[in-house]
């Protein structure tokens, strides 16, 4: 019974979201207690011998806000470097160097400033930071002869190539499924070439059926501020560090923030203005985000509760898969599930789902972060549901839910291939 209770209150609160009549924000932290009080967890449950509070208001609400700590201190941390890159001029004068290379042929400057976007989104993000990228590449796109819906379909598709590499996400990853950065590096690098390699498929095809004239690119040559070579490097400073030296995520974005004051700040009174103003700006940045972390790290706490595994453990037994082909077909078919915040989106139901997998026991933790992230790739491209797309399909004038349409079956496709991929490296 109180497994029925508990799914009838996760399917009402999906609904709710897909309709959009309940914030993503809002609707974690009341499945996570309503979850909690169907599964019968008190306000206070102390253990006699270990004196660990495990009940509703220490375990699930106090401990829950918390969990996710470390993940949005990261993200912060990159936020606050996203915000340096923009206002240094860094991120303008990478995506016009772009459209330079490209010259006056419309599909490689397509994918020149595709890569562009990409390399700017392992570290920045936020609908600020898509706004400012946005409102330059867009228009270099559509006054070659782009179609508007391509045009910001290969935005999102840069976007998701560079998302695979941002350290910020990884160091959520790690945290709401337990594994070690080792696996999510490996696997976001194999998910990153997979991205890229469907975004080229994409504009070949979609280029092709649109049969996109010649037109001359708009003068692309920014006046207003120069960039030294060096700067332009920025983005990739932390990644180095991490994958070269192993350094930590957090550590990492410190000594890309400091690279990037030391090449281009002319004086000591600037650089402590930039410092200063971009750290306020990157935190305001990575607010949205950290607060639907805090609601998931909760979703986390109160569906690994026990009360709720011994709840739910026999249905969730007899539903996920245990071998490989099994595994392929029901996350594989599943995959659009992902969309609206569903439950095979990481970001949204699917982090309880994740965690009710991992804490019973049903499959070991890479699995189900090989699947997740996979099907993630729908989430990150096309889900309606992002600011991103919302504000990119204004912009250019195109239906979200057509813009969906016309990506679902890449990044269908797309999830399928690093789902097979996952069954093959972690089973």
């Amino acid at each position: 019974m109180q497994a029925i209770l508990i799914l009838l209150l996760f399917l009402i609160i999906a609904g709710l979201m897909v309709s959009r009549k309940l914030p993503t924000l809002i609707a974690l932290p009341i499945l996570a207690i309503g979850i909690a009080l169907i599964a019968g967890v008190p306000l206070s449950l102390v253990d006699p011998k270990t004196k660990v509070d495990t009940g509703l208001l220490a375990y699930i609400i106090d401990g829950g806000a918390i969990k996710l700590a470390s993940a949005y201190v990261a993200v912060m941390f990159g936020a606050w470097l996203g915000q340096l890159m923009n206002q240094t001029g860094i991120s303008k004068a990478i995506v016009k160097t772009a459209a330079e290379l490209g010259g006056d042929r419309p599909l490689i400057m397509t994918l020149l400033i595709t890569a562009a976007i990409a390399l700017l989104f392992t570290t920045i993000s936020g609908l600020g930071a898509v706004i400012m990228v946005g409102s330059i590449a867009v228009p270099i796109l559509l006054s070659v002869g782009v179609a508007p819906i391509i045009a910001i379909s290969m935005f999102l598709f840069g976007m998701a190539i560079g998302l695979e590499l941002n350290m910020a996400n990884w160091s959520f990853y790690i945290t709401a499924t337990g594994v070690t950065l080792n696996n999510i590096k490996n696997f976001a690098v194999i998910l990153m070439i997979y991205t890229a390699i469907m975004a080229i498929v994409f504009a070949v095809i979609e280029f092709k059926r649109a049969g996109i004239k010649f037109a001359w690119a708009q003068n692309t040559v920014d006046t207003e501020k120069k960039v030294n070579f060096l700067a332009l490097l920025t983005p990739i400073i932390p990644i180095v560090f991490v994958l070269v030296f192993k350094w930590p995520i957090i550590t990492s974005f410190i000594v890309g923030i400091i690279y990037c004051i030391i090449t281009t700040q002319k004086s000591f009174k600037s650089a402590l203005n930039t410092i200063t103003k971009t750290a306020y700006d990157g935190i305001a940045d990575s607010a949205p985000a950290v607060l639907l972390m805090i609601g998931i790290g909760m979703l986390l706490n109160s569906v690994m509760h026990p009360y709720v595994s011994q709840a739910l453990s026999s249905v969730l037994k007899n539903i996920i898969p245990t071998s490989p082909l099994p595994y392929i077909l029901f996350f594989g078919i599943l995959a659009p599930l992902a969309l609206y915040r569903g439950p095979l989106n990481l970001w949204g139901l699917g982090s309880g789902i994740a965690g009710l997998i991992i804490s019973l026991k049903i499959l070991p933790p890479v699995t189900v972060m090989g699947a997740l992230l996979s099907t993630e790739r729908i989430q990150a491209i096309g889900d309606p549901t992002n600011t991103q797309n919302v504000w990119l399909s204004n912009y250019a004038g195109v239906d979200v839910n057509k813009l969906l349409i016309k990506l679902l079956p890449y990044i269908w496709t797309l999830a399928i291939a690093g789902i097979i991929t996952a069954s093959i490296m972690f089973f």
